[in-house]
């Protein structure tokens, strides 16, 4: 069918072929600003509430705040790279992330942490972004499924070190500390990508850097309904990822009782999954997008059988689990398979496909906390949801592919050779 990506399509120039270890390194630290801001300080959620004297639902803006910025910062700085090239908006965005999450560590009340948190967000938001794009610039096809799930593997290490970090720190230190230490792993990322990350987009492929284009560009974009159900498929996927995030502190150490380091170790535990499974192979990008899927709701429907029956930890871990898992075989694919048709405006389709990740993941992951800390239920619902929604957004594209190919086989064959993908591959 239409939709599988081919490695043949808009091959990589000469001096595009090699992605050194070192360039993959820096690109996976970058992509992964958004579990190092998230995860890192999680163990400590319980003690920030006590010392601001704040509910956990009023903490949990702190989360949200986050990741809204996270979304909204990449729809200024993907098209700002589409615009300047990749380097100099990536400079910019981490020197903002190190300066404001030295203030979140002197934050004197929960309002001045969740603003502070926000503009800590807006400057990460740009690592996450032309990370994405620098890897769209560099490769197409199927080559770039596999590059995404390369940077995942180096992503995936972030959830399982940063709540291990963090549940040190608290040990020795407040959980100020946790975002001193952040800071200076955002001034490290700046020196790496300043070493070792080229300008992968010269400037005779850039976009002119007018709001009409900007808008023009964005319009485009929206109006792609098979990217837009890639985007909201990787954002609904990325809410019940973040649904499990922010409550897995409450439900691991409130609930059952656990410790802030037992908690560090089972999340560690978790993440690893998202480093198995994002080296899933499969003929197309979409087989091992839609296994993903498919796992994510088989833990959800386990986390809410758990909440249901009141069997616990039984159901709860292995549904935990196979989340993050899940995840770890969804997103690198879904991410391609969405940026895989706009390379001209790569920046700015990263930007789209980031914004819907977080914003989705911010307001609708609270909605699993409803209950507060007294029931499993609102979790489990939300995480079913979430993942069935998901499953059906991806799913529509293939199928929909699949009668185009049956009905216009010409058309089908011309826009494989325009968007680089095979006809007549099984999805």
């Amino acid at each position: 069918m239409i939709d599988e990506m081919s490695s043949a399509a808009d091959p990589p120039s000469p001096s595009e072929a090699h992605i050194g270890l070192k360039l993959l390194l820096v690109l996976g630290g970058l992509a992964s600003f958004g579990p190092l801001s998230i995860d890192m300080y999680l163990p400590a959620l319980p003690r920030i509430g006590a010392d601001l004297d704040a509910s956990a639902a009023s903490i949990a803006l702190t989360l949200t705040a986050c990741t809204i910025g996270l979304g909204a910062g990449q729809l200024v700085a993907g098209p700002l790279s589409d615009t300047f090239g990749r380097r100099r908006p990536l400079f910019v965005g981490l020197l903002v992330f190190v300066v404001f999450s030295l203030a979140c560590a002197a934050a004197p009340d929960l309002w001045s942490l969740v603003a502070f948190r926000f503009l800590q967000a807006l400057g990460g938001s740009a690592g996450i972004v032309i990370s994405r794009a620098v890897a769209r610039d560099l490769r197409s096809g199927v080559a770039l499924a596999r590059l995404f799930s390369a940077l995942m593997v180096v992503n995936g290490l972030a959830p399982i070190l940063a709540p291990v970090i963090g549940g040190q720190l608290v040990r020795v230190t407040s959980w100020r500390g946790v975002f001193v230490v952040l800071a200076v792993i955002g001034a490290l990322l700046m020196l790496a990508a300043a070493l070792f990350i080229p300008e992968s987009l010269p400037p005779p492929r850039r976009q002119p850097g007018s709001l009409a284009v900007t808008g023009a560009n964005y319009l485009r974009l929206i109006s792609d309904l098979r990217f837009m159900l890639h985007v909201v498929a990787g954002g609904l996927a990325f809410a019940a990822m973040f649904a499990y995030i922010s409550g897995s502190p409450f439900v691991l150490e409130d609930y059952f009782g656990l410790s802030p380091q037992m908690f560090s170790l089972i999340f560690g535990i978790n993440a690893s999954g998202i480093i198995i499974f994002s080296r899933l192979r499969w003929p197309n990008p979409r087989g091992v997008m839609l296994i993903g899927l498919g796992l994510i709701l088989l833990g959800a429907t386990l986390v809410l059988i758990a909440a249901l029956t009141g069997v616990g930890l039984p159901l709860v871990l292995p549904g935990f689990f196979l989340i993050t898992s899940g995840y770890g075989a969804a997103a690198p694919n879904v991410t391609a398979l969405a940026l895989a048709d706009h390379p001209d405006v790569a920046g700015s389709a990263a930007a789209v496909y980031g914004a819907v990740q977080f914003v989705l993941g911010g307001l609708l992951a609270p909605l699993a906390g409803i209950g507060g800390r007294s029931t499993l239920v609102p979790l489990g619902i939300v995480l079913v949801l979430l993942a069935l929604a998901a499953l059906a957004c991806g799913s529509i594209p293939g199928w929909a592919s699949g009668v185009s190919a049956a009905v216009a086989p010409e058309r089908a064959s011309e826009q494989a050779r325009e968007t680089g993908v095979e006809v007549g591959q099984a999805t």
